[in-house]
């Protein structure tokens, strides 16, 4: 038996309406908290969408999941915020989330001209709000997080007090240059610590394997394992779960997103169980977002058990990551 203390996820996409109420309750059964992404197809862009979202998150797991402990983590979308506006959401929001226009799913309003964004990053560096960044150039595909670092590295220069979060990274080279930014971290998916772009479109062309960042080189998979395993204390598990219907996955011009909630947890305690590094576990899923972002998680203890299980086709419209196969660990009823 596994008992991890409040595990959080610290990146993760939750949609909206019947999506919404598919994918939320899963989330919670696993973890205490998660930072929840605002690019929906009305970006959550003023503290009153905060509100209204946070809302339709809380109801959609009260719903489904009776007495749950859960939190959702608000972030607003980045646009150029008032002194005032940002004051005023700095309470309910764990961040700030900037999105280069037209990079990954319903990003289409985010930022084109980056040196237009100062005043409103001042504010954040002065407010003290984390800026969490979607680290892509819209250069080659292989190449658009290494070329991004340009824009990390001009970001530190001009904002040197400025807490700064690389989501979801996927290159070694994106490693090497956290460990040079004692004020940076950086969130790292299952899913990066898993693949290589061989399993996407190595064979025939496996549409469920397709994200953004895509997954990368051997070399680049194998460096991110290590440094997760050794225990880096500014790398954060963030799932970056973001479900689509079977429809929007299994066409032409398919929508990038691996939905991992189901398997999150159980995944990792695999991965790092035949490491021999299950110790390291918790400060992953846990003490490494605390100590950057400074924050108190709900109390909740989520229990997994070494137990074979085979993973759902289908949760709802959505296809799971890893699904039809047989997973080592298993979620247990959390202690809440």
């Amino acid at each position: 038996m596994l008992s991890l203390q409040s595990p959080l996820d610290m990146h993760l996409h939750l949609r909206e309406q019947d999506m919404l109420r598919t994918v939320a309750p899963l989330t919670a059964k696993s973890f205490a908290a998660a930072v929840v992404m605002p690019n929906l197809l009305q970006p959550v862009n003023s503290l009153d969408k905060v509100r209204a979202y946070c809302s339709a998150i809380k109801g959609a797991i009260s719903t489904a999941c009776e007495d749950v402990v859960f939190t959702p983590w608000m972030t607003l979308f980045f646009r150029n915020y008032s002194r005032a506006e940002l004051i005023a959401a700095r309470p309910e929001i764990i961040g700030v989330k900037l999105y280069p226009a037209g990079i990954t799913t319903q990003s289409e309003a985010g930022v084109r001209d980056f040196d237009a964004i100062a005043a409103t990053v001042a504010l954040l560096e002065e407010l003290d709000i984390p800026l969490l960044v979607h680290g892509e150039s819209s250069g080659f595909v292989m190449d658009r997080e290494a070329e991004f670092l340009q824009v990390y590295a001009d970001l530190i220069r001009n904002f040197p007090r400025l807490r700064l979060v690389m989501e979801h990274i996927s290159t070694a080279a994106a490693l090497e240059f956290l460990d040079k930014h004692e004020q940076m971290a950086a969130t790292v998916t299952l899913h990066h610590l898993m693949l290589t772009l061989d399993d996407m479109a190595g064979g025939l062309l496996q549409p469920h394997l397709f994200c953004k960042p895509i997954a990368k080189t051997p070399r680049d998979r194998d460096a991110l394992r290590r440094a997760v395993l050794a225990g880096h204390p500014r790398l954060i598990f963030g799932s970056d779960s973001a479900p689509h219907p079977r429809h929007t996955k299994e066409c032409c011009g398919c929508a990038a997103g691996i939905f991992s909630a189901p398997v999150a947890l159980p995944m990792l305690a695999q991965i790092f169980d035949q490491a021999g590094r299950l110790e390291a576990l918790q400060a992953f899923v846990r003490d490494n977002g605390l100590r950057f972002y400074g924050i108190t998680p709900p109390d909740k203890t989520v229990c997994l058990q070494r137990k074979p299980w085979r993973v759902p086709e289908n949760y709802g419209p959505v296809r799971p990551f890893l699904a039809g196969e047989e997973l080592q660990w298993q979620l247990v009823d959390a202690e809440v």
